[in-house]
C-alpha cells in the first residue's frame, strides 16, 4: 500500500537574477515499509527533495500526501506539528546542539513534543545503545568523533518512532564497519515498526541495501540499477 505519494513537484530558487529550477514535475510513490535510495550527482537536488518531502521547505507546485495527509495543504503551524510527530530527519551535517550531551540531543524531539522526561530519556538511551554509543551518553558533541555525532543524529531522528525517515548521506562520516552496522540497524527497525524511508546517498553499499534505487536527474526521478529486496528483508 502506498504511504508516500508525490505528484508534479516543482521547486525553484532565485540566485540573483537567475531562477534555478531544481525539481521539475517530479513524481514518486513509496509503499509503507519500503526503503528507497535516491542517488545522483552532487548538487542535483537530493537534499532539496528530502526537505520538501518532510515539510522543511514548501514547493512551488505539486502535491505531497503522507499516510493520507496532504502536506502541501497544511499551514505552517500544522506542518511543523505533523513533521515533529511523523517524520525523522538525518541531515548531511549533524546539527547537534553543542551545549547538550548525546542523550540530551537524542531526546530533544520528545522534549519538544512535551513527552515525559522519563520516557524521553528511556527511548534516547535505548537508541544510543543500539547504535553503539551506550558509553557516550553524557559526552557533548565536541567530545565525539564525526561518526559518533552522526550516530547521535540517527538516534535523534528515530526517537519519536516516526512513520517516515528521511536521511541525507547518513553514513557519510562512518567507517565501513560502522556504516554496515547502521544499515543493519535501519533494516531491523524497518522490520519492527514498518518504518518507511527515503535515503539520499552516494554510498553504493547503502543504496544496494535498500528495496529500490532511484536516480535524480534533470529534476525528476528515474529507475536506477539495483534489485528489489524481498519483503522479508532476506538477501
Amino acid at each position: 500500500m502506498a504511504f508516500l505519494e508525490v505528484t508534479g513537484l516543482d521547486k525553484s530558487y532565485r540566485a540573483g537574477t537567475e531562477t534555478i529550477r531544481v525539481l521539475r514535475g517530479l513524481d514518486l510513490t513509496v509503499d509503507e515499509g519500503e526503503m528507497v535510495a535516491v542517488v545522483g550527482a552532487s548538487g542535483v537536488g537530493k537534499s532539496t527533495l528530502l526537505h520538501v518531502l518532510g515539510g522543511l521547505d514548501v514547493v512551488d507546485a505539486g502535491r505531497i500526501t503522507m499516510g493520507g495527509t496532504d502536506l502541501t495543504a497544511l499551514d505552517d503551524a500544522a506542518r511543523v506539528a505533523f513533521r515533529n510527530a511523523a517524520v525523522g530527519f538525518v541531515f548531511q551535517f549533524h546539527h547537534l546542539l553543542p551545549e547538550f550531551s548525546a542523550v540530551e540531543n537524542a531526546e530533544m524531539p520528545m522534549r519538544i513534543a512535551r513527552r515525559t522526561p522519563a520516557e524521553a530519556r528511556r527511548r534516547a538511551t535505548d537508541l544510543l545503545e543500539r547504535v553503539g554509543l551506550g558509553d557516550r551518553l553524557t559526552h557533548r558533541p565536541g567530545m565525539l568523533s564525526g561518526g559518533e555525532q552522526q550516530r547521535v543524529a540517527v538516534a535523534r531522528a528515530l526517537v519519536m518512532q516516526p512513520a517516515l525517515l528521511l536521511a541525507d548521506e547518513p553514513t557519510g562520516d562512518l567507517d565501513e564497519h560502522t556504516a554496515d552496522a547502521l544499515h543493519a540497524l535501519l533494516r531491523d527497525i524497518h522490520a519492527e515498526r514498518r518504518l518507511t524511508s527515503v535515503i539520499a546517498t552516494h554510498n553504493p553499499r547503502l543504496a544496494a541495501a535498500c528495496d529500490r534505487i532511484l536516480r535524480l536527474e534533470d529534476g525528476r526521478l528515474h529507475p536506477a540499477s539495483g534489485v528489489r529486496r524481498p519483503a522479508s528483508g532476506t538477501a
